[in-house]
C-alpha cells in the first residue's frame, strides 16, 4: 500500500524533501536539500579533488534516503573527470523513501544520466556499467555495515546521514561508529551533518580526528572525521568544552540490536552517574 504521507516539501534552494512521520523530522534542512548534500557531504569529503587525482572512487552512503548525497557526489565526480569509475555502497532500511523520490521525479535536479542510473539502482538494487558499480543494501544498517566491514571494503568518502541522534540513536552509537570506521580508507574522509557531542565522542573513541563543517544554512556545524595521521583545524574552545560535559556521554548498543528507547535509557543512566559538568552550565557560559 502506498504511503500517502510522502508529500514533497520545498526547501529554500528550490529542491524538495520529505517529512518522516516515524521520526517527526524532515530528511533535509529547510535551507536547501540539494545544497545540504553538496555543502555537508561532497565538499568536506573533497570529492572533486579526488576525481582529479584518482581513476576510481569508492563511496559509502549510509541512510541513502532520497539519493541526494549519492547524486551530488556522482555529479561532482563526473564534472571533473567524466571517465572516473565510481564504486558506491548505499545503505537504506526503507524502500518507501527512494521509491517516492522517484515517483515525484525529485532526482530531476541532477543530470539525466545520474537520474537514470539511480532509478535503475532502486529498481534492481544493483547497477554495473563502465562508470558506476553500485549496490543498494536493504535492511538495518547495523547489519549491512557489519557485512561490509567483514569484507574489508573501504571507502574514500563516507556520508553518514541518519535521522538525529535523539530520534535514531541506533546509528550513532560507539559500536556502530566503530564498524563504520572499519570501512573508511586510511586516507578517506567521513562527513555528517551532526555536531552532537555524543557523536563526536564516538568518533574520538574510534581513534579519529574531528573538525567542524561550517556554512550553508544550518545554525550548527557538521562534523568531518578522518584517521589521525591527518591534521585538521582544531575545534573551537566552546566545542572542546562541550566534549567535557554530560552531553558528550555517547550512545551505546553493545550487541548492535537494541531499540531506541533502550539505548537512550542506557545513556541517561550513564549521564546521571557521570562526574562530567552538567551541560546546562556549559550552555550558560556560551549561549
Amino acid at each position: 500500500m502506498e504511503d500517502s504521507s510522502f508529500t514533497p516539501r520545498p526547501t529554500e534552494d528550490g529542491s524538495y524533501t520529505f517529512f518522516s512521520e516515524e521520526f517527526q523530522e524532515t530528511f533535509h534542512s529547510s535551507f536547501g536539500a540539494k545544497q545540504e548534500a553538496e555543502v555537508r557531504y561532497v565538499e568536506p569529503c573533497l570529492i572533486k579533488q579526488l576525481a582529479a587525482q584518482q581513476s576510481t572512487i569508492r563511496l559509502l552512503d549510509i541512510c541513502y534516503g532520497l539519493g541526494y548525497n549519492s547524486a551530488a557526489a556522482l555529479e561532482a565526480i563526473w564534472s571533473i573527470n567524466p571517465k572516473c569509475r565510481v564504486e558506491l555502497m548505499a545503505l537504506e532500511i526503507s524502500a518507501d523513501v527512494p521509491r517516492q523520490a522517484i515517483k515525484y521525479d525529485l532526482l530531476s535536479q541532477w543530470q539525466p544520466a545520474i537520474r537514470q542510473r539511480l532509478t535503475q539502482l532502486f529498481n534492481k538494487s544493483l547497477i554495473e556499467d563502465d562508470l558506476l558499480e553500485a549496490r543498494l543494501l536493504w535492511g538495518d544498517a547495523r547489519k549491512t555495515i557489519a557485512a561490509l566491514a567483514v569484507k574489508n571494503w573501504q571507502a574514500d568518502a563516507i556520508f553518514l546521514d541518519p535521522f538525529s541522534p535523539p530520534k535514531c540513536p541506533q546509528l550513532w552509537t560507539v559500536e556502530f561508529i566503530s564498524l563504520v570506521v572499519k570501512c573508511l580508507h586510511q586516507q578517506g574522509r567521513l562527513a555528517t551533518y551532526s555536531c552532537s557531542a555524543a557523536v563526536r565522542t564516538a568518533f574520538l573513541s574510534a581513534n579519529l580526528d574531528i573538525a567542524s563543517i561550517t556554512g550553508a544554512g544550518r545554525k550548527s556545524p557538521g562534523t568531518l572525521a578522518v584517521h589521525k595521521y591527518k591534521k585538521l583545524p582544531a575545534l573551537s574552545q566552546q566545542e572542546q568544552e562541550h566534549l567535557k560535559t554530560r552531553a558528550a556521554i555517547p550512545y551505546r548498543d553493545p550487541n548492535l540490536k537494541d531499540n531506541a528507547e533502550t539505548i537512550i535509557a542506557r545513556r541517561q543512566q550513564e549521564q546521571q552517574s557521570s562526574n562530567f559538568e552538567p551541560t546546562s552550565q556549559w550552555k550558560k557560559r556560551w549561549l
